[in-house]
């Protein structure tokens, strides 16, 4: 038998994510304000749904792919939302990137209505989610957790319980560290490599396996070589993150000096009209940021 899956957001990731469902035998019924983005899914199989409500009356699990926490607030508890239509013991799986506090806020008011919550971010992008290899860090009651994987099984190849609600989001933010760290990185020693005259394109051949190796440097480094922008992720997002991390740190009195400058140096990218754009746009920083370059 099918699960009964909603999805609420079919934006770059959530679009991914419902493909993936979609395409694995699940019964979705997507909403998303944007005509356009739902009608992509249904052509893929799914079924389209005129409100959250709708969508989530028609599913025993509900997955969020949003954008900020008053976002996920306004479809889960606003009108015609979420919490509307769902019955009594749906599972909702937030797999939204936003801050801890406000995620165990969420869940305590779905609590408060019979519903059960689970935050489960991910990593690896739109492009591991069309082939199930998502990593994902899930917070949650265990049974809620496992009940969960029920679903997201079919777009994640790494799956681990992390604690209770909010954990999820917590290691998302030190995810988005160290990627926002590594991206930058990379960067920085593409445009050594290529002032210095080395060929940058062979160094992640040379320096498989390494200590330096990493995903970040294999996929992107001949990204940043070539100047290839193409969207799958993008800079202000990375902002929003690292300013989650940041705030996390004030409350932990964590001293965290390379992800401010880093931080910063995404918020300087945004000012100049480039926030919209890929991580591989972080070049641009070292080229002198021009929104000219992409228009």
């Amino acid at each position: 038998m099918s699960n009964r899956v909603a999805l609420i957001g079919a934006g770059a990731m959530g679009g991914a994510i419902g493909t993936r469902l979609a395409e694995t035998g699940n019964r979705l019924t997507v909403f998303d304000p944007d005509a356009a983005k739902r009608q992509a899914l249904v052509d893929k199989g799914a079924f389209a749904a005129t409100t959250a409500a709708e969508a989530a009356a028609a599913s025993d699990y509900v997955i969020l792919s949003l954008n900020a926490p008053a976002i996920v607030r306004r479809a889960v508890f606003g009108e015609a939302g979420v919490a509307a239509g769902a019955k009594p013991g749906t599972l909702i799986i937030d797999m939204s990137s936003i801050d801890p506090e406000a995620t165990k806020e969420l869940a305590t008011d779905a609590a408060a209505k019979g519903l059960r919550w689970v935050d489960s971010p991910l990593s690896g992008g739109a492009p591991k989610a069309l082939i199930g290899q998502l990593t994902l860090m899930a917070g949650g009651e265990a049974q809620d957790v496992e009940d969960a994987h029920t679903v997201l099984r079919h777009i994640a190849s790494n799956y681990t319980h992390m604690g209770p609600v909010g954990a999820g989001q917590t290691t998302k933010l030190i995810n988005q560290v160290l990627c926002g760290l590594g991206f930058l990185a990379v960067a920085e020693a593409t445009q050594l490599a290529l002032d210095a005259g080395v060929d940058a394109a062979k160094i992640p051949q040379a320096l498989k396996g390494g200590r330096a190796d990493s995903a970040i440097l294999q996929e992107y480094m001949p990204r940043f070589v070539a100047k290839d922008y193409r969207r799958t992720g993008r800079i202000d997002n990375m902002v929003k993150d690292l300013s989650g991390a940041q705030d996390l740190a004030r409350r932990t009195n964590t001293a965290m000096p390379l992800t401010a400058v880093c931080a910063e140096i995404h918020r300087m990218l945004t000012a100049a009209g480039l926030g919209g754009e890929d991580q591989a746009a972080l070049m641009e920083f070292f080229r002198g940021p021009n929104k000219e370059n992409f228009e």
